[in-house]
């Protein structure tokens, strides 16, 4: 039995999402989560499965708004009195 692309696609995605839950860096978690849903939103839309789809973007856009607050405030200079 040979694998479809978007099957390997699919696998690839449960495998980004399982290994970012074992990052203990909360940016590492964020990016290969990022990264994973985004594999599934390609995999979702390829096989039809909207609710799959459009599941992984809504979790995409909560780590992207993370790590961009999680930037933001590193960015920031500490004050100091």
């Amino acid at each position: 039995m040979e694998a479809s692309t978007i099957e390997i696609i699919g696998y690839f995605a449960s495998v980004m999402v399982a290994i970012s839950l074992m990052m203990k860096d909360i940016i590492w978690l964020r990016c290969l989560n990022f990264a994973g849903c985004s594999l599934f939103v390609i995999y979702g839309i390829y096989i039809s499965a909207w609710p799959v789809a459009g599941m992984n973007a809504f979790v995409a856009c909560i780590n992207i708004y993370h790590l961009i607050k999680i930037y933001r405030t590193k960015s920031q200079p500490v004050a100091t009195a």
